[in-house]
């Protein structure tokens, strides 16, 4: 795979750079917690010799305003082994790491030197640091990262996909592309947390997804969501989110009904037919669309007050819903079953854009605007939902796609590159 560096990774100090192949070992894959033991052992020897070489390292920056360039060395050090642990315990790599973090690995993390920061921001970073922890806890979970910044206590996203990984490895052999990626998105930016709280640099984590390199394969998805926002978000409206949003909860409430009783007569007419009705299809999608407006409204997504309806294009989180298509029989006989793998990570991406709905509140507040990083994230976890809503209610046949980023290639670009012009 060629490496493709785009703008926004080369910019940031702390970049994720990922050569896995998604391939994975089925006996490693079974015994990969047992084999990760000596690893958690010595995360927590290592883990502490690099907190108290930071403490260093914030004295350093205090009076000097850089960190040593042997220590950043060491603590940067720390950094790409947690990476890597992470990835391995995660299943989104395969091999197994090294002790030191100074060998390459499939997901593996690139840390410029050291370079100037400011006193200030240095003499409060742990309090700094504090939104952007609890945002890693929520992406990270109990990888080796977050325990390492002590957030472990949350079921995070990295917890959720890794356990349905494991799972489908020993099945395929394979990691699923939609997995990894959701796995990489919260190793990385726990990441770049940690670097953040280390004072290898002074670049706040962005929490926008897809800062990898190379840039991630993202497949067409019949459910998918075009962002149209500009961030800005008025204080007043901010303040009273929750008790503007009043109305829509009790129309979606008495909407559940009819909508639940439409997509069992759906789910009928599809095993008959083959294929869901056109009516009860745009009624369906129209429920689809308006929980996710009502929900991008609600944790600050988007900035203007959504309709009732559920109009298509009608707001500035967008969710696009493609025409029915035929169904195989099957799979809409046993679809509620197979959708329980997308629920488990629809509440990790509960947890993470009802928190930085949380964060973004007091952003808002504070500035006036939405984060372009919570935006876009919460603009992914948004999408998962309607496709996992369009999945079970039959709009769809395709498996809500795990991966949470909003752009990417398409795997066939990739082999375009390699093809001669």
């Amino acid at each position: 795979m060629r490496r493709v560096t785009t703008p926004e990774t080369r910019a940031h100090p702390v970049r994720l750079v990922i050569t896995d192949d998604c391939r994975r070992s089925r006996l490693t894959v079974l015994f990969r917690l047992l084999l990760a033991a000596p690893h958690l052992l010595w995360a927590w020897i290592f883990g502490t010799a690099a907190l108290a070489v930071s403490v260093i390292v914030w004295l350093a920056v205090l009076f000097e305003r850089r960190a040593p360039g042997s220590l950043h060395r060491f603590v940067a050090s720390y950094v790409r082994y947690s990476t890597h642990l992470s990835a391995y315990l995660s299943l989104a790599a395969n091999p197994y790491p090294g002790f030191t973090g100074g060998s390459a690995y499939p997901v593996d993390v690139e840390i410029d030197p050291p370079a100037r920061q400011g006193r200030v921001g240095a003499g409060f970073r742990l309090v700094l640091a504090l939104p952007a922890l609890l945002l890693a806890s929520a992406v990270g979970g109990s990888s080796a990262i977050g325990m390492s910044m002590g957030t472990w206590f949350f079921f995070g996203l990295v917890t959720a996909v890794s356990m349905l990984g494991w799972f489908a490895s020993l099945v395929l052999g394979r990691m699923p592309r939609g997995l990894r990626d959701a796995a990489t998105f919260g190793i990385g930016y726990s990441s770049r947390t940690l670097s953040y709280l280390l004072l290898l640099t002074d670049r706040y984590p962005n929490a926008a997804p897809g800062q990898v390199d190379p840039p991630p394969d993202l497949p067409e998805h019949p459910i998918a969501i075009v962002v149209d926002d500009d961030l800005r978000r008025p204080r007043l409206l901010v303040a009273f989110r929750g008790l503007l949003v009043v109305p829509h909860f009790l129309w979606l409430t008495l909407w559940t009904v009819p909508a639940a009783l439409a997509a069992l007569l759906a789910w009928v007419l599809a095993l008959a037919l083959g294929r869901v009705p056109r009516f009860l299809h745009r009624f369906l999608a129209a429920f689809v669309r308006q929980s996710a407006h009502v929900t991008a409204f609600l944790y600050l997504v988007g900035r203007p007050f959504p309709g009732f309806v559920g109009r298509e294009g009608s707001y500035p989180i967008a969710v696009t819903i493609a025409q029915p298509a035929r169904q195989r029989r099957l799979g809409v006989l046993v679809r509620i079953l197979l959708a329980l793998p997308a629920v488990i990570v629809s509440s990790a991406y509960a947890t993470v854009v009802f928190l930085l709905g949380v964060l973004a509140w007091f952003a808002g507040l504070a500035t006036g605007r939405m984060p372009s990083g919570l935006r876009d994230l919460g603009a992914a976890a948004i999408r998962y939902e309607a496709q996992l809503y369009a999945y079970v209610f039959l709009l769809t046949s395709r498996y809500p796609d795990a991966s949470p980023m909003l752009a990417g290639r398409e795997p066939a670009e990739e082999l375009a590159e390699q093809l001669p012009s």
